[in-house]
């Protein structure tokens, strides 16, 4: 991972969306659903194509993955603030699953804060599908509406990819970056042994 040009394309697009969640935030607070869907929408493509450049043309570093978390921590956030803002008579009947998995993507974040006293940057390759499914699932709930089969999946693929993410912090001992998955990280630990 390099660490020396933090001024790149995928660092200014994760700056752009952690500078956006605030606003976005409040056209939610503000009942502003239309101008609210169309930033989230491009928060979430924007997330796509950080990550997409910063590996296409080696643009990747340290800060990039820290910003990218942050930004995406926010962009969830304003995306469960907006479900419940805009579309709660739709989640009305999935309140349960919904929560959980709420609570394990705060869970994640929160035992990171206190076990490394930071964010996590893991970048698993199930927490990336997954933000790649909850990204299209939130475009389609903003701009179209709610499916259930849609939301089901997206949601048992989120609890599974928490529950690696969480796994996994309770392994390591220091935070890193781009750790891909559980099967790398005890790879990586036997070979150490």
């Amino acid at each position: 991972m390099r660490k020396n040009n933090i001024y790149t394309i995928p660092n200014l697009l994760s700056l752009y969306r952690l500078l956006m969640f605030p606003y976005i935030l409040y056209l939610g607070i503000s009942r502003q659903e239309q101008l609210f869907a169309i930033l989230l929408t491009i928060n979430l493509i924007t997330d796509v194509l950080d990550g997409l450049i910063a590996r296409c043309f080696n643009m990747q570093t340290e800060l990039g993955a820290r910003l990218d978390s942050i930004a995406d921590f926010g962009t969830y956030i304003a995306a469960i603030a907006g479900v419940f803002f805009f579309k709660s008579s739709d989640f009305q009947p999935h309140l349960s699953s919904f929560f959980v998995f709420i609570f394990l993507l705060f869970f994640a974040h929160i035992l990171s804060l206190i076990k490394f006293k930071r964010l996590p940057s893991l970048h698993l390759y199930s927490w990336k599908i997954g933000g790649y499914i909850q990204g299209a699932f939130f475009i389609v709930l903003f701009l179209f509406g709610f499916y259930p089969i849609f939301y089901y999946i997206t949601i048992v693929w989120g609890i599974l990819a928490f529950f690696e993410h969480i796994t996994i912090q309770l392994i390591i001992k220091e935070m890193r970056s781009n750790a891909k998955g559980l099967y790398w990280v005890l790879k990586n630990k036997n070979i150490k042994k």
